[in-house]
C-alpha cells in the first residue's frame, strides 16, 4: 500500500470529517512524520516543523507543489483540526513568531509507528489505535455534536470546570469528587486531562517544585493528586477500555519521576467491577484498585501495606 493512501486510511479509520482526509491532510500527516515513500512507518518522527517545511518536504518527496502562500490553507484545513483532534501540538509560541512550531503528538505517533505498511492500521491489531480511540473522541463526532454537547460539571480545587461526556470523564469525574475525599483527603490536583482539552488542569510550578519531569501530555497519569501533609502523590489511571497500572506504565512513569522525593502511590480506578476483572490479571503488584461502583472500598495487590507509597 503506498504512503498516500496508508496515510487516507487512517485519517478515515480515526474519524476524520472527509474534508481532513484530502490529499492535502494526508500529504501534511506524510510530512510531519517524515515519511517518505520509501520509508517504513516505524521509522516515523514528531520533530518540530514548520508549514514551509511542510510543503518543501511535498514537493521533494512527492512532487506535488503548493505555493508559499497556500500557508493559510495548510494552517485551516490540515494544522487546526489536527490539532482539535489531538494528533499534533504546537509549541506555544505566538502564531505570528518565527518560531511557531508543530509536532505529532507521542501517542499518535506510536500509531503511526505500528501501522502494517502492506495492510494499514486495523484497529485490533494496532494497540496504539486502540489506545488513542479511547481516549480522544473523533473529530467528525466532536464537530457533529459541539451544539449539543452536555458538559458535566466537577470542581477542581474549589473551581469549577466541566468534563466532555463520556466514560473516561465519568470516571475521571468519580476519582476527583469520590476518591479523593476518601483516601487522599486535603490533597490538591495537579494534573487532570479531558478527552477535548487534554490538559485541563497542569500545576506546571507544583509539578516542577516535587521534581516531576514536564513531558508530552499522553505520558501523564489521568489524573495527578499531592498531599502535603504525608508528602504523597497519587498517579490515577482512569480505565474504561485500556491503559491500567501495568509494570509497563509503571516504568514510564518512574522514569518522570526520578528526582521525586514524595511517596508515589499508584492507582488504576474503575467504573464498576466488571471491567476491574477484564483487566486484573494485566495489574502490577503494589499497586492499588478503586472501583467507583463501591467507592468505599479499596483493593491492595500484594504487600505488608494499604495505600503508602512504594
Amino acid at each position: 500500500m503506498d504512503k498516500l493512501e496508508l496515510a487516507r486510511q487512517l485519517l478515515e479509520q480515526i474519524k476524520m470529517p472527509a474534508k481532513q482526509q484530502s490529499t492535502l491532510c494526508c500529504l501534511t500527516l506524510l510530512a510531519m512524520a517524515k515519511l517518505k515513500k520509501d520509508t517504513p512507518c516505524y521509522q516515523a518522527t514528531n520533530n518540530w516543523i514548520r508549514i514551509h517545511d511542510v510543503i518543501v518536504f511535498i514537493a521533494d518527496n512527492y512532487g506535488v507543489i503548493y505555493a508559499e502562500n497556500s500557508r493559510e490553507t495548510f494552517r485551516k484545513q490540515a494544522m487546526h483540526p489536527f490539532r482539535t483532534a489531538a494528533l499534533i501540538e504546537d509549541n506555544g509560541k505566538a502564531t505570528n513568531s518565527p518560531n511557531y512550531r508543530y509536532r505529532i503528538t507521542g501517542e499518535f505517533l506510536r500509531v503511526i509507528q505500528d501501522m502494517n505498511e502492506n495492510e494499514g492500521c486495523v484497529g485490533e491489531e494496532n494497540v496504539s489505535l486502540t489506545l488513542f480511540l479511547s481516549k480522544h473522541d473523533s473529530l467528525s463526532n466532536l464537530y457533529a455534536s459541539k451544539k449539543k454537547m452536555l458538559k458535566m460539571p466537577v470542581k477542581i480545587n474549589n473551581q469549577d470546570f466541566t468534563f466532555s461526556p463520556g466514560k473516561h470523564n465519568q470516571l475521571q469525574k468519580a476519582i476527583i469528587e469520590e476518591f479523593a475525599p476518601r483516601f487522599a483527603p486535603g490533597s490538591e490536583c495537579l494534573y487532570v486531562g479531558d478527552t477535548i482539552q487534554k490538559d485541563m488542569v497542569k500545576n506546571i510550578e507544583m509539578l516542577s517544585q516535587l521534581g516531576f519531569e514536564i513531558t508530552l501530555h499522553d505520558k501523564m497519569p489521568d489524573v495527578v493528586l499531592y498531599r502535603e501533609d504525608k508528602h504523597w502523590i497519587y498517579f490515577v489511571e482512569s480505565v474504561t477500555s485500556v491503559g491500567p497500572m501495568d509494570p509497563k506504565r509503571i516504568i514510564e512513569i518512574e522514569s518522570m519521576t526520578g528526582n521525586v522525593t514524595a511517596g508515589k502511590n499508584y492507582v488504576t480506578a474503575f467504573l464498576d467491577f466488571a471491567t476491574f476483572k477484564k483487566f486484573s490479571e494485566q495489574l502490577a503488584w503494589e499497586t492499588e484498585v478503586w472501583i467507583a461502583d463501591m467507592p468505599d472500598h479499596m483493593i491492595h495487590l500484594n504487600g505488608d501495606k494499604f495505600l503508602g507509597p512504594r
